[in-house]
């Protein structure tokens, strides 16, 4: 049988602190600290599409990975948590570079919430770029998907913080006049925490650079295990 086409139609399309995938959890839940805002579109966003979702205290979102090229098939790929360097089969990665760029996360449903005079559903532990289109919503089932006799090959665990991060008292002082800084900063704290520098680019060596989170330019210095906040400041 050979393949065929398919068109699928976003329903919504995810708000995020992320705007880049630089920064951007590596996986749903390393994060809990990282919310999202998923807005639907008509006729999608009717209220009755969503009766009884409240109950239901997680939910799987399928998206497509929009800021991902387009590319020839490739079968193996090099997954972050093997440093990068060695090469496994793509369908026993996440990797968004797949044959269709589906991607799939198992999210914290926090229920409704006004934002940007629109009602949005907030979800925590989110891992997705901003403006990411929505395909689907289904509620994760507690006594059907969470398996504890599940192995989880190369990736049995979470992975632990890689970094300590420190803060430079002109990051704090850039910080304090956020509306929601001390939140903000544990946000910033945690990301930096899990490295997100491409793994082949790992080293020792002394590194200044930046990411964009919500908005806003973090500046950082990082030196063996070490990463100082230098800045934060508002993205032009």
């Amino acid at each position: 049988m050979s393949s065929h086409s398919i068109t699928y139609q976003s329903i919504g399309v995810a708000h995020t602190p992320f705007t880049e995938k630089f920064g951007t959890p590596r996986q749903p839940g390393l994060i809990q600290e990282a919310k999202g805002w998923l807005e639907f579109f008509p006729p999608f966003a009717q209220p009755e599409a969503f009766e009884a979702l409240e109950g239901f205290s997680h939910l799987w979102v399928i998206f497509d990975f929009h800021k991902v090229p387009a590319r020839d098939f490739q079968a193996s790929v090099r997954p972050p948590r093997l440093g990068g360097n060695a090469k496994v089969g793509v369908f026993a990665t996440r990797s968004p570079f797949r044959p269709n760029r589906l991607g799939l996360s198992v999210v914290e449903n926090e229920g409704w919430v006004e934002r940007a005079n629109k009602r949005m559903l907030q979800v925590g532990g989110i891992d997705l770029v901003d403006q990411t289109p929505i395909l689907d919503v289904k509620p994760y089932l507690p006594y059907c998907e969470a398996l504890p006799q599940a192995r989880g090959g190369y990736a049995e665990r979470a992975p632990a913080p890689r970094l300590t991060v420190s803060w430079h008292e002109g990051a704090i002082q850039d910080l304090s006049p956020h509306p929601t800084a001390e939140a903000f900063k544990t946000l910033i704290q945690s990301v930096l925490e899990q490295d997100p520098r491409p793994a082949y680019r790992h080293s020792d060596g002394e590194h200044t650079g930046g990411v964009l989170l919500g908005g806003f330019n973090i500046r950082y210095r990082l030196e063996k295990n070490c990463i100082e906040v230098l800045s934060v400041k508002k993205s032009e």
